[in-house]
């Protein structure tokens, strides 16, 4: 059962995605907070660097943006070029580009952006000069992949592209086209506003975080959306009505004296789940170090000792690890390169075991997460994009 909690008060928006009781994912929002990443700009190249093959581009942030050449080049990889030009070739101070931002400013770092602009939607990504049709790679029913490729293929204009998105499953093709016609729409605004922009400037930036989760969250695997605010309250059931018309009595208004996070035990969640040294049920426990380059997480056994032998006893360690880590991932939005460190195991079936638990568990993550494998090392290691 998965239930959405979101809480709104003037300083904060805060939701939280709970999976049969327990705490999966965790978002915030600041009234002046300004999301980066996904908007679009105008910018103007301010430098350019042979020996990186990358430039830096004004977009009219506090640090400038950083573009590499592969995202300068068309995004279809038939389209580019057999042997990769130098960036000078393709690029000078001075001139205007519009890009979008695809990671945000970290540190001492600016943004980095691209000039591949996509644009989400319910239930496609719409990429004006992609000229492909991708589909999520959690659709695994190969009859229905076919269906929504016919049917992206059907209604594509020349040079469109789509990433049809998991919660297109079974889905018409006049809901699929009228998000795409919505989509067009917003980029022929974004195109309107371009032509009036001659230097650093915001051209789009994606939804604020309540229509963003009715975009992206609210499916119909979400049984109950509890809120806070009764104004807020309103307008997201207005929102939904317009979406999801089956959704009407599935969203709550919450009235209890005990703070709603409190009686849904987030709170609680939110306080171990953050912890440096987060604790396994049976006894183990898992170090989460976080780094600019990439995460480490090192799994150890703590205060379980088994009661059959060590590589059964270090197995049952490492594959609960296997099913807590996934979940960890989502909540902390943690992305990037991560390492895990399992407690070493000799038996080849026992890393497949392993190995096969944290592949079923990120399939439940809204967001690309891609297992590598074992390094050399006895390391396994993966890959988590943003949402």
């Amino acid at each position: 059962m998965k239930q959405l909690i979101i809480h709104c008060a003037p300083e904060l928006t805060q939701a939280a995605l709970l999976e049969d009781g327990r705490l999966v994912e965790y978002d915030t929002q600041y009234p002046l907070e300004s999301q980066r990443a996904g908007g679009i700009y105008m910018g103007r190249i301010v430098n350019v660097l042979p020996g990186m093959q990358a430039a830096f581009v004004d977009i009219g942030l506090a640090k400038n943006a950083f573009l590499y050449i592969d995202d300068l080049l068309p995004v279809h990889l038939d389209k580019q070029p057999k042997i990769k030009p130098l960036i000078t070739d393709i690029a000078e101070v001075g001139q205007l580009l519009m890009v979008q931002v695809s990671k945000d400013p970290q540190g001492t770092k600016g943004a980095r952006v691209t000039t591949h602009v996509s644009i989400p939607g319910r239930w496609i990504v719409y990429m004006p000069d992609a000229d492909y049709i991708a589909i999520s790679r959690k659709i695994d029913d190969e009859p229905e992949r076919q269906r929504l490729k016919q049917l992206a293929e059907g209604n594509l204009l020349p040079n469109e592209g789509v990433i049809i998105r998991t919660g297109a499953i079974g889905q018409s093709e006049e809901a699929i086209r009228d998000d795409l016609q919505n989509l067009r729409d917003v980029w022929s605004t974004i195109l309107a506003k371009k032509e009036e922009s001659h230097g650093p400037a915001q051209l789009y930036q994606d939804l604020d975080l309540l229509p963003k989760i009715a975009r992206d969250v609210i499916s119909d695997d979400v049984h109950e959306v509890w809120m806070s605010n009764n104004k807020v309250f309103e307008e997201m059931r207005s929102l939904l009505r317009k979406q999801q018309p089956s959704w009407r009595g599935r969203i709550a208004f919450y009235d209890r004296k005990t703070p709603m996070f409190d009686h849904f035990g987030v709170t609680e969640e939110l306080n171990i789940s953050f912890r440096r040294k987060i604790w396994l049920p049976s006894g183990g426990y898992l170090i989460i170090d976080q780094t600019e380059a990439l995460t480490v997480i090192d799994v150890n056994t703590g205060r379980y000792t088994g009661s059959i032998n060590l590589e059964q006893t270090v197995t049952d360690i490492n594959r609960e690890a296997a099913m807590e880590i996934p979940r960890l991932l989502r909540l902390r939005n943690l992305r990037g390169i991560i390492i895990v460190d399992f407690i070493d195991m000799y038996a080849d079936d026992n890393r497949a075991k392993v190995l096969a638990t944290m592949a079923e568990e990120v399939r439940k993550d809204r967001s690309k997460t891609t297992i590598v494998g074992w390094t050399k090392l006895g390391l396994l290691e993966m890959t988590r994009k943003r949402k």
